[in-house]
């Protein structure tokens, strides 16, 4: 790839009905685009159609503002929801933390060898812990304390940030605090949590010390997007590993986090590469597997 021949991501959700696919192979062939990868969901349940498609261009590349004005007329006949955007500019990701470093860490190595599409200008966190460990990787950090009185003024300071570094997307890396239920809606969308997947059998303090005690058999980790109903937003990527009687508490917290860190990086990854739909309280996913 090189300046003269980028690739565009065009992705869209409508209502389905006959002729999406071929007025969208049309207006791509119109504008010199060859299709490299095409994916595309009808939902039934829903009725509604999915498609997210990259292209290169066998000639003089228009502008992505070009072609997006170009578009408008084939998107309006089918009311479609729809982005375009290009490969190679990254998604810019704030990361909110606590205290627990490891899905934090392995976000910050990710984007420093440019595994996940995403680039982290700023992390924010409640806690001045992890100051150093951010700071190493040459990346701002902002520590904003909460509590229940200063909590609508540390949600202003994020939204400040947010603007201030032209925010796309929020990653919630083991950040230990409820947003409110106006932060929540602002974010829909464009920000992602993880937690582990014993909820809500196990809610509150030390959860996988109480999974020890109930002997579970595996240990699993989910990442869905944030929304107003605590740890309920709709579900991206999910995992699970094998545990055995053989662990103690702190064996399973360890492969707890190793699951945890990878189901993240697997949905900041995805979102980042415009892999994923909102449709209802549920998700389309277009993975990369």
């Amino acid at each position: 790839m090189t300046e003269q021949n980028p690739e565009y991501i065009l992705t869209l959700r409508c209502d389905d009905r006959p002729g999406i696919v071929r007025a969208l192979t049309d207006f791509l062939y119109g504008q010199g685009a060859n299709i490299l990868d095409l994916q595309q969901h009808s939902d039934r349940l829903t009725g509604r159609f999915f498609a997210r498609i990259v292209v290169e261009f066998v000639r003089q590349a228009p502008t992505l503002d070009a072609m997006r004005s170009d578009f408008v007329a084939t998107a309006s006949s089918y009311e479609m929801d729809w982005q375009l955007t290009d490969t190679t500019k990254p998604t810019r990701t704030l990361v909110l933390v606590s205290k627990f470093a490891h899905c934090l860490n392995d976000l910050l190595f990710r984007c420093m060898h440019g595994s996940l599409g995403i680039d982290i200008p700023v992390v924010v966190s409640n806690h001045p812990d992890l100051r150093d460990m951010v700071e190493s990787y040459g990346v701002a950090f902002e520590h904003v304390p909460v509590n229940k009185e200063t909590k609508p003024e540390a949600e202003a300071r994020l939204f400040g940030l947010l603007e201030q570094h032209n925010i796309d997307l929020v990653v919630l890396a083991r950040y230990m605090q409820i947003l409110s239920e106006d932060a929540c809606a602002r974010l829909a969308g464009r920000a992602i949590n993880i937690h582990h997947s014993f909820l809500p059998s196990f809610k509150g303090a030390k959860p996988y010390h109480q999974a020890h005690e109930r002997g579970v058999k595996i240990i699993g980790a989910t990442a869905h997007y944030v929304s107003d109903v605590l740890d309920e937003g709709p579900i991206i990527e999910q995992d699970v590993a094998r545990a055995s009687h053989t662990m103690t508490p702190a064996d399973l917290v360890n492969v707890g986090r190793d699951v945890e860190t990878q189901v993240l990086a697997r949905a900041v990854k995805w979102h980042s590469e415009k892999r994923v739909f909102l449709n209802d309280h549920r998700t389309v996913v277009f993975t990369d597997r």
